[in-house]
């Protein structure tokens, strides 16, 4: 047996190791592997899996970067590599390798490795960048749903909603049950009598599309189309519907939620969430928090439409870097509760990886991050990041309840399904954003979104001034924004000219609202 031969088999031995999870015999080997092979491609990607396997990201970099150099610049390397800076939050390392792939797959007329490379520049916050080389994927592999609906998405982003269409209807002639598909289709602009899916959406639900999730997905989509052609019982009908299977298809706890977020109040005090002095001189991130629904995106589209900041989108990275400071805190000091701990991190170490992080996914020194449930980290951010603006956007509780009720999220807002946990979601809510501004006086800006769509110039002013931005009396604050990416789910709406259409919408609901109604009341607020 040759030495390459040796190698491989040990490096066989090593992946099964991990498979069976003995991570500290599968590091030990591969210790050896790079003193007997130190240049072997396969012993250094193992090495480098090994380190991912441990939790030591950062570990894996080195392994991989010399593999990669030993290969010759194999791009299913390069891609692994990207993917790894993705992880660490470093999104320019990840998209310009991301986009050395995709320049070497055109040349060679490797599809999968354009697809590989576009997804990997999305997860950047650049769906911009990604459209070329997933046309250019589409190009080399033909219509494959998955390639479709990747590029479609992209497209939903960068506006090109008509583009995004077309696509998803290639996507539903290869794929018709593909209910996510349909939902996003469904999204893209305002159904008219002339120009729908209603029919085709009841046949579609009527023949099955098997998988419970694209089932809900389907009645989502039929209940905004309804809505859109005024309808409104039937959309109603349809989306307590496709409420119920979603809520079906999930495993979670609102208790807990509510506990997770009751001892976050309790372990945050005034005294404890004392921030350090603020420096004038740097201005920091811009944080746009609430419930979803609520008018983040369009207080979000004020803020870029100044030019003088960009969005980073919805980035995961604070509630994530403050999870993983944590768990490491809990490591030294078990017995502390995860709220306790949190206490214990180092805040200025989370403020500047924070920083570089999402910096980069904006692509900008100063950014706006519009993840609205950050306002559970209200009291960290007011300590990792003195220098940081909190905007608090509110809204009428019975129309913010039933925006978030009559969307489909994906992976997020599991309370969102059930109309009792929907209303205790959001009496928890409310009790932390009170609890911010009682032990945090004068450090968030609330913001109604009545307030907005009724003067959506003066709420500018009042926005911009508070984040230190300057004030355009040119600006038309309250029209369609100019090319831009907006990396959310309302991203079709917030390209409209402001409107009051949503105002009291939930009111045609009322009696099908009513267990909501009452929960809310149960914890003090009453609906008109």
């Amino acid at each position: 047996m040759t030495v390459m031969e040796h190698t491989r088999t040990r490096v066989g031995q090593g992946y099964e190791l991990l498979r069976q999870g003995r991570i500290d015999d599968a590091a030990r080997l591969a210790a050896g592997l790079q003193l007997a092979s130190p240049d072997d491609v396969h012993a250094l990607v193992f090495a480098g899996e090994v380190a991912v396997a441990r939790g030591a990201f950062e570990d894996a970099v080195e392994p991989m970067l010399r593999a990669i150099a030993a290969s010759g610049g194999d791009d299913a390397l390069r891609i692994k590599l990207a993917g790894l800076y993705l992880h660490l939050r470093r999104r320019h390392d990840a998209r310009a390798l991301a986009l050395e792939v995709a320049a070497s797959a055109q040349l060679r007329g490797d599809g999968r490795s354009l697809w590989q490379a576009a997804s990997i520049i999305t997860n950047c916050n650049r769906p911009d960048d990604a459209i070329a080389p997933y046309r250019q994927a589409l190009a080399l592999l033909g219509a494959q749903p998955g390639l479709l609906y990747d590029l479609a998405v992209a497209q939903f982003f960068t506006g090109d909603f008509d583009e995004a269409e077309t696509h998803l209807d290639r996507m539903l002639a290869l794929a018709p049950q593909a209910g996510h598909a349909l939902y996003l289709r469904s999204t893209l602009r305002r159904q008219t009598v002339e120009r729908n899916h209603v029919d085709a959406l009841r046949g579609r639900i009527a023949a099955g599309l098997g998988r419970p999730e694209w089932t809900a997905a389907a009645w989502y989509a039929l209940a905004k189309e309804l809505e859109d052609l005024g309808q409104h019982a039937d959309a109603f009908n349809a989306l307590d519907t496709g409420a119920r299977l979603q809520r079906q298809a999930l495993q979670y706890d609102i208790q807990a939620e509510c506990d997770a977020q009751a001892a976050i109040r309790a372990a945050y005090s005034a005294e404890t969430t004392q921030a350090p002095a603020a420096d004038p001189d740097q201005p920091g991130p811009i944080f746009i928090v609430g419930m979803p629904r609520t008018g983040t995106t369009l207080v979000e589209r004020i803020l870029v439409q100044g030019g003088q900041v960009k969005s980073a989108g919805e980035p995961l990275d604070l509630g994530q870097l403050i999870a993983t400071h944590t768990r490491a805190v809990q490591v030294r000091h078990p017995e502390l509760s995860a709220a306790e701990a949190s206490l214990r991190i180092d805040f200025g170490a989370l403020g500047r990886e924070y920083t570089r992080g999402v910096a980069e996914a904006a692509d900008a020194p100063r950014f706006i991050d519009k993840l609205p449930v950050n306002y559970m980290y209200c009291g960290s951010i007011g300590r990792a990041l003195p220098n940081a603006r909190i905007i608090h956007l509110e809204r009428d509780p019975l129309d913010s309840c039933y925006a978030v009720y009559k969307t489909l999220f994906f992976n997020a807002y599991h309370c969102s399904y059930d109309l009792d946990e929907l209303a205790r979601y959001y009496l928890a809510y409310r009790q932390t954003m009170a609890h911010w501004h009682a032990v945090m006086p004068g450090a968030i800006l609330d913001v109604r979104y009545e307030d907005v769509v009724a003067d959506p110039d003066g709420q500018a002013r009042r926005v911009l001034e508070w984040c230190g931005l300057p004030w355009d009396p040119d600006a038309a604050y309250g029209s369609a924004p100019a090319a831009a990416t907006f990396t959310t789910a309302s991203a079709a709406q917030v390209r409209e000219p402001v409107h009051a259409r949503s105002v009291g919408s939930s009111r045609r609901h009322l009696h099908r609202l009513a267990p909501l109604v009452e929960r809310l009341a149960s914890g003090g607020i009453r609906v008109d």
